[in-house]
């Protein structure tokens, strides 16, 4: 997410029970624990090196920060990191480098079970150095310069293989793995083609990425039918193939969005997003009221378990042909929310967050809420308080969203200052798990393998993919 538009800002650290939905078990977020979140938790052990052995402290994670000598990544003691891709440096298929700017990631199992096989966005709207390469036959747009790559690696987090798998689409922020293992990547813009801009399509959709079948990624196609609007990321409800999107936009604030896919359609696989018609299912935003009063903006909650019952009114015109999709006529009066950003599913519902909202009598820097599909309610599950005097040992605008098959969540930071992976335990205990030493851009993507041995994660402006590798445990 883009925050150079707004005032210092940073937040006092919640703590919450997170158990892994890689499980069955889902997150469970509560309360505050805020006197874990000392300095103490950042701050880099004297003269300590990332890969030494080391165990996690009882209440603190993993233990303290260990200043990384390369100056790119302070771990835990006992955690080590590899260079998967940095743009302008590796090389992909082609002889042609890796793209700039990644982000939104997805790891999927490597034919063969051994490694990972990673899809990672590339938020790539104009001014970066290094573009996704126009393929051709995986190019929508060839005057935008963002997509997916797709990378292989072994067991050690180490690069095999690199290509590109989705070429010309613009800003691909964050998106969502499906159930049938396929990643959906998310432009978060609503650009349209201009005198100026050498974009010759519109933008604004949501594009499927095969990890495996290069063939299937020919040709791309938007999924019209999910809308277009800023795009952030995208969850599939496996029960009922329902899609919720975020949308990460303001002035005025953004809406959270259900997609319903039709009878005819289901059930959904590979390839059906691709053979869906512009008005197939129905495009919905969020409603949520109390004691049957509309809740116009999600930011005004300030009580962790705050719960609103949910509708879904219609979107008039899912393409917005005219106007955006926010800025529409709705049937009903709709709630609106500051940076829509990540989501996970877990627990049978939607976890999403709600970056941060320096406007309100009782300004915020994060909020994580859960969705109950069948309950029809939302509920804050997660608060960041306003602390602007904190600026490299406090939290701030949260962004990505994962779960840990070790039973805690990792929240990716997208804020002033220094920028962490922070992660939670199940006894409610939060802490630093990373801490970008080497710039203040943020930290995306974060995903784990599917053997649970290795945390991927980006260094956006730098261009850096990275693999980490450790002593991972349950967290308790």
């Amino acid at each position: 997410m883009t925050t150079s538009d707004e005032a210092t800002r940073s937040v006092s650290r919640r703590g919450f029970i997170s158990r892994t939905a890689v499980t069955g078990l889902g997150i469970a977020l509560v309360g505050s624990v805020d006197t874990l979140f000392g300095a103490g938790s950042a701050a880099a052990a004297p003269g300590g090196v990332p890969g030494r052995p080391g165990t996690p402290g009882p209440g603190t994670g993993y233990g303290p920060l260990v200043a990384d000598p390369r100056g790119i990544l302070a771990l835990p003691r006992g955690f080590s990191y590899t260079v998967v891709a940095q743009a302008g440096v590796t090389t992909m298929e082609g002889g042609v480098v890796t793209p700039s700017d990644p982000d939104g990631t997805a790891a999927f199992t490597r034919p063969g079970g051994r490694g990972a096989v990673l899809v990672n966005n590339h938020e790539i709207g104009g001014d970066e150095p290094y573009r996704v390469p126009a393929v051709p036959g995986l190019t929508y747009d060839p005057g935008a310069g963002g997509g997916t790559t797709t990378i292989e690696v072994d067991q050690q987090g180490r690069r095999v293989a690199e290509r590109v798998s989705l070429a010309g689409t613009h800003n691909n922020c964050a998106g969502g793995r499906t159930p049938w293992n396929t990643w959906v990547s998310c432009e978060e813009t609503e650009a349209v083609p201009t005198a100026t801009n050498g974009l010759t399509q519109r933008h604004g959709y949501c594009f499927e990425v095969d990890p495996y079948d290069q063939a299937a990624n020919r040709d791309p196609r938007p999924i019209k039918a999910l809308g277009r609007f800023a795009h952030e990321a995208v969850v599939v409800d496996p029960d009922t193939s329902e899609l919720y999107l975020t949308e990460d936009a303001a002035n005025p604030n953004g809406l959270l969005y259900r997609w319903t896919p039709p009878a005819a359609a289901l059930p959904l696989g590979k390839g059906s997003l691709r053979r869906l018609g512009p008005t197939d299912g129905t495009l919905a935003a969020l409603r949520a009221t109390r004691d049957g009063v509309l809740v116009p903006d999600l930011n005004q909650a300030t009580e962790i378990g705050t719960t609103y019952a949910t509708e879904w009114v219609t979107v008039p015109d899912r393409d917005a042909a005219t106007m955006s999709t926010r800025l529409q006529a709705y049937a009903q009066p709709i709630t609106r929310a500051r940076k829509l950003e990540g989501m996970w599913w877990g627990d049978g519902g939607v976890y999403f967050v709600s970056s941060f909202d320096r406007s309100l009598d009782a300004p915020h820097d994060g909020q994580v809420w859960f969705l109950d599909p069948l309950a029809d309610t939302i509920r804050l599950t997660l608060r960041f308080a306003y602390t602007p005097a904190d600026q490299d040992s406090d939290v701030d605008g949260p962004d990505n969203i994962t779960v840990s098959p070790y039973g805690g969540l990792i929240i990716a930071e997208d804020g002033e200052g220094k920028q962490h992976l922070v992660g939670s335990n199940s006894a409610g205990e939060t802490f630093f798990f990373a801490r970008n030493d080497l710039s203040g851009s943020e930290l995306a993507g974060p995903t784990f393998s599917p053997d649970r041995k290795t945390l991927f994660v980006g260094i956006q402006e730098e261009g850096y993919v990275l693999a980490i590798q450790g002593p991972f445990a349950r967290q308790h």
